[in-house]
């Protein structure tokens, strides 16, 4: 059988194979706009397994399986035997028998390497409690879209250091930008958690208005992740000086843009008018994900495709 390729985080794709994808993405993201049918994956079969619930992560994917001509199938764990204790390698054997590309939104890494290790076809990994590398993959496409080569450049991530954040630590080792972090303590950037190999591309900074300085994508996340609502109220004091607000963005460069992965809460990680106002690209950078991933399962179903 051949090797299996499948994308569980960010860097189990090389910088070359970005430069493919966002290419791709472009191209996808063209004919769609133009309407313009492109079904390379015609007959060939997504499932979707979330243990977590989602908005943008069904639909992107759904619709965008329907968009390359395939068809889309949708397994919560409530309603299937892996609710239920079937083992996840069990699982895998069987789904991966019956489906092309497996998408799977959950809590461990651990569970999608496991069932990854026993696929005979492309897993994703929609979401994990460690990485989020999909969504990353779309901020990334939409600051090319928007401001050119994230080369070089400076990415301030204000907040909990969770699994986006994590992700745009490891993208920033493999596509060569920085990252200034800033956490309020004791949520600090676990290294061996985040993937993170080397430290020439981050910075963590106990003041968030530093992080943010000379910025050119400011972006965060809600202060309180899926799987730590008992910690709600505990984490709303100790992020309240971690708001993106007005006067960050005014630290942050004249263009720099403001991206969240969303859902947002206004008047907590950020302000209204920051989410709202005219450096937010979040609703090209929640569409981004459609066509992110619809190159991403072009690339692992047919490999290299140039039109």
């Amino acid at each position: 059988m051949a090797l299996v390729k499948h994308y569980l985080q960010f860097r189990d794709l090389t910088r070359t194979e970005y430069d493919h994808l966002f290419a791709r993405t472009r191209w996808i993201k063209e004919q769609f706009k133009s309407y313009k049918q492109y079904w390379p994956l015609t007959d060939r079969t997504l499932v979707m397994i979330f243990e977590k619930a989602s908005t943008r992560t069904r639909l992107s994917f759904e619709a965008g399986m329907h968009q390359l001509g395939g068809s889309a199938i949708y397994l919560n764990t409530r309603d299937s035997q892996l609710g239920r204790g079937e083992p996840v390698e069990d699982a895998a054997q069987v789904i991966s028998r019956m489906s092309d590309v497996v998408m799977i939104r959950t809590f461990e890494q651990e569970i999608i390497e496991r069932f990854a290790a026993n696929s005979r076809v492309p897993v994703i990994n929609g979401l994990t409690n460690e990485y989020h590398p999909c969504q990353i993959m779309a901020d990334i496409f939409t600051f090319i879209e928007q401001r050119g080569s994230i080369q070089g450049k400076t990415v301030a991530w204000i907040g909990d250091s969770n699994n986006v954040c994590n992700t745009w630590l490891q993208a920033a080792e493999i596509l060569d930008f920085n990252v200034h972090v800033s956490t309020p303590p004791g949520y600090e950037v676990e290294a061996e958690r985040a993937g993170l190999y080397g430290t020439d591309h981050f910075e963590q900074f106990s003041d968030p208005m530093e992080a943010a300085k000379g910025a050119d994508l400011v972006t965060t996340d809600v202060w309180t992740s899926m799987g730590f609502e008992a910690e709600n109220e505990e984490r709303m004091r100790d992020f309240a000086d971690w708001q993106v607000d007005a006067d960050m963005m005014r630290v942050a460069k004249s263009d720099a843009v403001f991206m969240h992965c969303l859902p947002a809460h206004r008047g907590e990680e950020v302000s209204a008018e920051v989410i709202d106002g005219p450096q937010s690209v979040v609703w090209d950078e929640a569409e981004n994900r459609l066509h992110v991933q619809k190159a991403l399962m072009e690339y692992l179903l047919l490999g290299r495709v140039n039109n």
